[in-house]
């Protein structure tokens, strides 16, 4: 397992890695999360088992922009409208998946969670190597370490190709909402509360 410092070096090591298939834990604007670029065919499968994680819970996907988030899923004008309010940040929206868009990410399999992370390193990487499926950095059912070296520690022995220092985390995940057609559900209450993705919503409506 390599480790990586905070430099654009890094970040381009960290890329290399990830368009050869490789898996790589990198810092975001939430928490730690462990990454595999989706076009690699069979990169996003080996996430699971280095997280003992079942298949059954799917993987989100970090996208540059709206464009990215596009080629993956059909975004309503609801959901457009969140992105453009939240975006980049702490945000996923889980959205009905576009039939050419194929690769298993876990789950049932017909919506893909989708987030533009309010990080320009880790934004600019999206846009080299294309969307990456992303999840916390962690075992399953156990903390997502707040820093590189506690990552590191925590995922010894797995495939984990490179861990990129990104200092500590801020240690809270996304909040998660599922936009079915214009109406919005709460998955998982994060940085963004209720109260601002409702008032988010009669702001457009």
């Amino acid at each position: 397992m390599e480790l990586l410092g905070r430099d654009e070096t890094a970040w381009l090591r960290a890329a290399e890695l990830l368009e050869a298939g490789r898996i790589v834990a990198l810092p975001t604007d939430t928490v730690y999360g462990v990454a595999a670029r989706v076009a690699v065919p069979g990169a996003v499968a080996r996430l699971f088992p280095l997280k003992d994680r079942t298949l059954a819970k799917p993987v989100a996907v970090l996208v540059a922009d709206v464009d990215q988030a596009s080629e993956l899923v059909e975004f309503s004008e609801r959901a457009s409208a969140l992105a453009a309010r939240f975006w980049p940040g702490a945000l996923t929206i889980v959205a009905p998946r576009r039939a050419s868009f194929e690769v298993d990410l876990g789950g049932a399999g017909s919506t893909i969670g989708v987030r533009c992370p309010d990080h320009s390193a880790l934004i600019e990487l999206c846009r080299r190597v294309g969307p990456i499926a992303t999840t916390s950095a962690n075992r399953s059912g156990r903390p997502t370490p707040p820093d590189a070296a506690g990552v590191a520690a925590a995922l010894a022995g797995t495939e984990v190709a490179a861990v990129l220092d990104g200092g500590r985390a801020a240690g809270r995940a996304s909040t998660v909402v599922r936009v079915d057609g214009e109406g919005i559900e709460v998955l998982r209450e994060g940085p963004l509360s209720a109260a601002d993705l409702a008032a988010s919503h009669d702001a457009v409506s």
